[in-house]
C-alpha cells in the first residue's frame, strides 16, 4: 500500500476523529469497533484507555445557559410567525400520507417495502430542506448504503413543481412583464428542484435562455427547518456537553449558512460568472463550460442564464441521444474530476455541490457545469498544511506527518507531536506487513476481472491500530 494511500486514510480518520472525537470505542476481546460518544475514551496522555473525565449539564456556566436561550429565541424570530405553525403541519401531513401509503404493504410482510424508498417519500413530503439532505445522501456512496444512496437519486434533479401561474407571478415581480423582456418563457419547468424551478425562454434579442426561478415562501420554509436543526443541535450538546466535542452544532450551523446561502441568485450568478472565467482562463474551453449569465435579467430570485444543450449524466439512457460511444461518460466524469480538482487548488473557492445532477454532457461532447449555489472555501492555513503532510509522505517523515495533521486542525493543539509521530509510523510498517490476495478473472467477452482481497484478520488487526492512534490524539 502506497504512502500516498495511507494518507487519504489516515487523514480521514484522523479528521473524523476531530469531528467525532470519542466516537470510537474498541472492545480489543472481540475485535470490534462500535460508535458510543458517551463510553470509554482513549486519554489523551498515550491512549492507555483510561476513562476520561466527562462534563455534565451540571457543569454548564450561566452565560452559557443564556447563549443557548439566544440562539432559540433567534430561531423562532428568524423562522417567523407564519413558517413554524405552517411547517409543523405540512409534518404531520407527510408522516401520515406516507404512513396511509406504506402501512398497507407493511401488513402483507416486511419484505414488501423497501425503507430507503418510505424515507425518500418523507423527505420529499417534507419539503425542500429534507430534499437537500436526501441529495446529501445520493451524493455520499461511501457513508451511506447503497441502497440509500440509488434511492435518494430520485432527488437530484426532478421534484414536484409548482403551477405556471405562481412561477409566471415570480418573474414578474423581479422583472416585470414577461412580454417586455421575453419573445417568451414555456410554461412547462425543464426541470424542478428543491428551492427552484428551471423554464426555458428566449430573449427579446433572440438569445435561447433558462430561467431559474426561486419558489415563493422557500426563504421561509428553510430558515425555520435549518433553525430547528440548529437548536436541536445545541440543545442536545448542552445537555449532553461530553457531545460538544463532535462539533454537531457547529456542522449543523455550516449546513444551515450555506443552505441559506443559495436563496440569493445574485451570488450563485456571480459564481458562475467567476468559474467560467477560470476555464477561459486556464484554456479549458474546448474541454469544459458554464452558462453565460444575463446580469441584467438577474435578481435574488430569478437568474437567467445560457441554455446549455446537451443531457444530464445522471441517466445514462438519455446519455445515448448524445453519443454512441459507450466510454464518453466515464470520459466526460473523469474531465469534470480533473477540472473541478484544478480549480480547489487556483480559486478563492470550489463548487461544493458537484453530483451527476449538476453536470452536463453537452451536443459537442464538452461537459458543462451548473447550480453554483453551493461553494465551499479550504482556507491557506489548511493547503499550506496539506502541503507539509505531502512533503513529509514523499520522506516518509512521520514527526513531519505528525505537526501537518496537527496544524490542519486533525488532532488536539497539546498532543506530544514526537509520540504522535511514533504512533504514526507502527502504523506504516504495520501496513506495509499487510499481503493482499489478488485473483484475475477471464470472462468469455475477453474481458478480465480483477479483486484485490485482503485477511479479514489482518484487516481488523489494522483497523484497531488506527483506531487506537486516533483516539490518543
Amino acid at each position: 500500500m502506497t504512502y500516498i494511500n495511507f494518507s487519504i486514510i489516515l487523514c480521514s480518520l484522523l479528521y473524523l476523529r476531530k469531528c467525532c472525537c470519542d466516537a470510537f470505542v474498541v472492545d480489543k476481546q472481540s475485535k470490534r469497533c462500535f460508535v458510543d460518544p458517551l463510553s470509554m475514551a482513549f486519554s489523551e496522555n498515550g491512549g492507555s484507555g483510561s476513562r476520561r473525565v466527562q462534563k455534565s449539564v451540571r457543569d454548564r456556566t450561566q452565560e452559557e445557559t443564556f447563549s443557548l436561550i439566544k440562539d432559540v429565541l433567534r430561531a423562532a424570530v428568524d423562522a417567523g410567525p407564519r413558517a413554524g405553525p405552517a411547517r409543523t403541519m405540512q409534518a404531520y401531513r407527510a408522516f401520515a400520507t406516507t404512513a396511509q401509503e406504506f402501512l398497507p404493504k407493511l401488513a402483507q410482510g416486511p419484505e414488501t417495502i423497501s425503507p430507503a424508498a418510505v424515507l425518500r417519500t418523507l423527505f420529499e413530503r417534507m419539503g425542500a430542506t429534507y430534499i437537500k439532505l436526501g441529495q446529501f445522501i445520493a451524493s455520499s456512496p461511501t457513508i451511506f448504503p447503497r441502497e440509500y444512496v440509488l434511492e435518494f437519486q430520485k432527488c437530484l434533479d426532478q421534484t414536484e413543481s409548482l403551477p405556471w401561474p405562481i412561477i409566471k407571478k415570480v418573474i414578474e415581480d423581479e422583472l416585470g412583464p414577461i412580454s417586455k423582456n421575453f419573445q417568451y418563457v414555456n410554461s412547462k419547468p425543464l426541470a424542478s428542484a428543491s428551492i427552484a424551478q428551471v423554464h426555458v425562454a428566449r430573449l427579446r434579442t433572440g438569445e435561447d435562455v433558462v430561467l431559474k426561478v426561486q419558489k415563493p415562501r422557500i426563504d421561509e420554509s428553510l430558515k425555520a427547518d435549518l433553525g430547528f436543526i440548529y437548536v436541536a443541535a445545541r440543545i442536545l450538546e448542552f445537555f449532553l456537553p461530553d457531545w460538544e466535542r463532535t462539533s454537531l452544532a457547529a456542522i449543523a450551523g455550516d449546513i444551515c449558512s450555506s443552505m441559506l446561502e443559495e436563496l440569493d441568485f445574485e451570488k450563485e450568478a456571480q459564481n458562475t460568472i467567476e468559474f467560467r472565467r477560470f476555464i477561459q482562463d486556464k484554456g479549458l474551453t474546448k474541454q469544459a463550460t458554464a452558462p453565460f449569465v444575463y446580469p441584467a435579467f438577474t435578481t435574488k430570485k430569478v437568474l437567467t442564464m445560457e441554455r446549455l444543450n446537451g443531457v444530464s449524466l445522471l441517466d445514462e439512457n438519455t446519455m445515448g441521444k448524445v453519443t454512441k460511444n459507450p466510454q464518453m461518460g466515464t470520459d466526460v466524469i473523469i474531465t469534470a474530476l480533473n477540472i473541478w480538482s484544478l480549480s480547489v487548488t487556483a480559486m478563492p473557492w470550489f463548487h461544493a455541490d458537484v453530483h451527476a445532477g449538476n453536470l452536463l454532457l453537452l451536443n459537442d461532447g464538452r461537459v458543462g457545469f451548473i447550480d453554483f449555489g453551493i461553494v465551499g472555501r479550504i482556507s491557506e492555513k489548511v493547503f499550506r498544511s496539506v502541503n507539509e503532510l505531502s512533503a513529509a509522505l514523499v520522506v516518509g517523515d512521520s514527526e513531519g506527518m505528525a505537526i501537518a495533521l496537527c496544524n490542519m486542525g486533525a488532532a488536539g493543539k497539546d498532543v506530544d507531536t514526537n509520540q504522535f509521530g511514533k504512533d504514526i509510523q507502527r502504523v506504516l510498517d504495520r501496513m506495509n506487513t499487510v499481503q493482499p490476495e489478488m485473483t484475475v478473472t477471464a470472462h468469455q467477452d475477453g474481458i478480465l476481472q480483477g479483486q484485490l482481497n485482503v485477511d479479514e484478520g489482518e484487516g481488523t488487526d489494522l483497523l484497531l491500530e488506527l483506531v487506537e492512534v486516533t483516539g490518543a490524539k
